[in-house]
C-alpha cells in the first residue's frame, strides 16, 4: 500500500520521520507533500527515498492510504483540491487536524458514498517512536481498522476510541507532553537552585522521568505503589510531595487537563 502525507509541517513530519525509523513504512512507498520547495528539500535531506511533491492532488491519486496533516484551517482548501483524485471505494482518509469531526470531514469531502474516514490525535513523541495516538473512524472495517492501528502502533502507543473522548485524549497525551516538559523545566531550575549546573540538572531530570515511566511500564505498578517504595516514615521524600500537596501540585494538574479539553 502507498501512504501519501498531505502537509509535512511539526506532525506530518514527525510521522514520517518514525515510520521511517520503525521500518514500519518502505521509503518509496511514502509521498510527502508540502506548500515550498525549501520544505521538500529538508524533507529529501532528512528522509532518503521518500517521494515527495508540491502537488497534493497528485499525491492523493497515487495513494492508497491519505494521511490529512494540515491545519484545521486548510481543511476545506486541501478537500477541494484533492477531491477530483478521490476514489471513495479505494482510499483510506486520515486526519490528524484537531477540531475537524468525522461528520464535518464527510460533509467537506461530499462523496457520492460512504467515505471511509479515521480521525487520529497523536503527540509529538511518535517522531522517537514512544508516542500516543487516540483513533475512531467512520465507515470503517475491522481489517481497514486494524490497517490505520498497525500504521499508529509502529509509532508507539494506540487507544482506538470513540469521538467523543478525543478531546479527553488530547489533553491527556498531547497537551500532557506539555505539561510533563513544564515539570522537567520547573526540576531543571530546582536542581540549579540546589548546586548543579544547569546542563548537569537537565540530564538528571530528563533521566529520572524517563526511569519513573519505565519503571511503571515495566512493572505495572500503580503510581501510589511505587511511591510509597522510596517513601519512609519521617523522610525526605514525603515531605517534599506533601509541600507539593500544599501547593496544589495534583488539584494543578488535574485543573489544567479539564481547561485543555
Amino acid at each position: 500500500m502507498k501512504l501519501a502525507i498531505i502537509g509535512t509541517g511539526n506532525m506530518g513530519s514527525a510521522i514520517a520521520r518514525g515510520l521511517i525509523a520503525a521500518g514500519a513504512w518502505d521509503a518509496g512507498k511514502l509521498i510527502c507533500t508540502a506548500k515550498t520547495v525549501a520544505s521538500l528539500e529538508r524533507i529529501q535531506a532528512t528522509l532518503p527515498g521518500v517521494q515527495t511533491t508540491r502537488d497534493n492532488r497528485q499525491a492523493a491519486s497515487e495513494a492508497d492510504i491519505i494521511l490529512l496533516a494540515v491545519k484545521p484551517w486548510l481543511m476545506r482548501e486541501v478537500i477541494e483540491e484533492i477531491r477530483p483524485a478521490l476514489n471513495f471505494s479505494r482510499h483510506i482518509i486520515i486526519s490528524v487536524a484537531a477540531g475537524i469531526s468525522l461528520r464535518e470531514m464527510e460533509q467537506l469531502l461530499a462523496a457520492p458514498t460512504q467515505p471511509v474516514l479515521f480521525r487520529a490525535m497523536p503527540n509529538t513523541a511518535v517522531a522517537v517512536l514512544d508516542g500516543v495516538t487516540f483513533i475512531c473512524q467512520q465507515n470503517a472495517s475491522e481489517e481497514q481498522t486494524a490497517v490505520v492501528n498497525k500504521l499508529f502502533a509502529a509509532l508507539g502507543y494506540t487507544v482506538i476510541t470513540d469521538e467523543q473522548h478525543l478531546a479527553a485524549g488530547t489533553a491527556l497525551a498531547s497537551c500532557g507532553i506539555a505539561f510533563a516538559m513544564r515539570y522537567i523545566r520547573a526540576a531543571m531550575e530546582g536542581g540549579v537552585e540546589l548546586g548543579f549546573r544547569p546542563e548537569e540538572a537537565a540530564r538528571i531530570v530528563e533521566h529520572t522521568v524517563h526511569g519513573a515511566a519505565s519503571l511503571l511500564l515495566q512493572s505495572g505498578m500503580h503510581p501510589e505503589v511505587a511511591i510509597d517504595q522510596v517513601t519512609t516514615a519521617g523522610g525526605i521524600t514525603i515531605r517534599g510531595l506533601n509541600a507539593m500537596e500544599r501547593s496544589g501540585f495534583t488539584a494543578a494538574v488535574i485543573d489544567g487537563l479539564k481547561a485543555s479539553q
